[in-house]
């Protein structure tokens, strides 16, 4: 238990660790010789091209856009407008208090301590997704809210993600609440538009349904995107081909413990929180609670 609250207490963590210096050079392309030249050259783009206006331009809100884009400053920026106009045309999915999403439950889950290969493991499971009580929207907004978080963290930043989407107990009536819009907005929050590096996208235990849906996502999707997705079907052996056991859970054939659910996760962050989050959080649009 020790282990995870410090785990929990880092979650909100904005500690630039020398550990992963090396991570940042093998995963982000990072030199910390030039990394201050690479983020004069994205404060010039984002000045001369005027196709964004984010909200800040400091040195450790433009590195999150760097290291997503191996410190490639024309890459960064395009990203940059991308997760602009993302939030640009999903104002409303901002408007909540972030804290007060856990009904949402069972759908995500993460695995701690993070893979030195894979990043942190996330597991979506929209087949826990009870439809009855939790609308679509806040099944997307807390997709939003772990990712503006996570973006915060320079681990994370650094050692990004692997997502596993767990299909198993998909239905029609789930299924049916998955408009084009929301098809685009959890592409976008899966990587497309945010400044989190996505190492692989592994899809399990899916049935016929995933024919009605498929095409529904892969418009959503830039060509650079499919070759980092894998199908595995039943076959959690083939799900181990590419993240090791030891970072899965034991219902993926996997040996680790620490499977935090929704519940946790937003409990300890709220717990947690600081002023620099809360004020991150507000500013985004959201209602936190001081």
């Amino acid at each position: 238990m020790a282990f995870i609250e410090i785990a929990f207490q880092a979650e909100i963590s904005r500690y630039e660790d020398s550990e992963f210096e090396e991570y940042a050079k093998r995963h982000c392309n990072e030199d910390p010789d030039t990394r201050s030249k690479a983020i004069e050259e994205l404060r010039r783009l984002i000045r001369e091209r005027g196709e964004c206006n984010p909200r800040r331009t400091d040195d450790a809100y433009l590195l999150r856009f760097l290291r997503c884009r191996r410190s490639i400053p024309a890459l960064a920026h395009k990203l940059m407008v991308r997760y602009e106009e993302f939030r640009r045309q999903n104002v409303y999915l901002y408007d909540c208090d972030p804290f007060e999403l856990v009904a949402v439950k069972n759908v995500y889950a993460g695995i701690l301590p993070e893979s030195p290969d894979n990043g942190r493991v996330i597991l979506m499971r929209f087949g826990r997704w009870d439809v009855d009580t939790v609308p679509i929207d806040d099944v997307v907004r807390l997709a939003l809210v772990m990712d503006e978080v996570a973006v915060m963290q320079p681990k994370l930043q650094i050692l990004g993600v692997t997502i596993v989407v767990d299909l198993d107990g998909l239905n029609l009536r789930q299924v049916a609440q998955l408009t084009p819009t929301v098809a685009g907005q959890i592409v976008s929050l899966m990587g497309v538009s945010f400044p989190l590096p996505n190492h692989s996208l592994h899809i399990i235990r899916y049935n016929w349904i995933l024919h009605s849906i498929f095409y529904l996502f892969k418009q959503f999707m830039p060509k650079a995107v499919w070759s980092r997705i894998h199908f595995h079907g039943n076959d959690v052996s083939s799900l181990h081909k590419h993240i090791d056991p030891e970072y899965l859970p034991p219902e993926l054939g996997g040996r680790c413990r620490h499977v935090i659910s929704t519940e946790e996760w937003l409990s300890k962050i709220n717990e947690y929180k600081d002023d620099y989050l809360v004020k991150e959080l507000k500013e985004l649009g959201f209602h936190v609670k001081s």
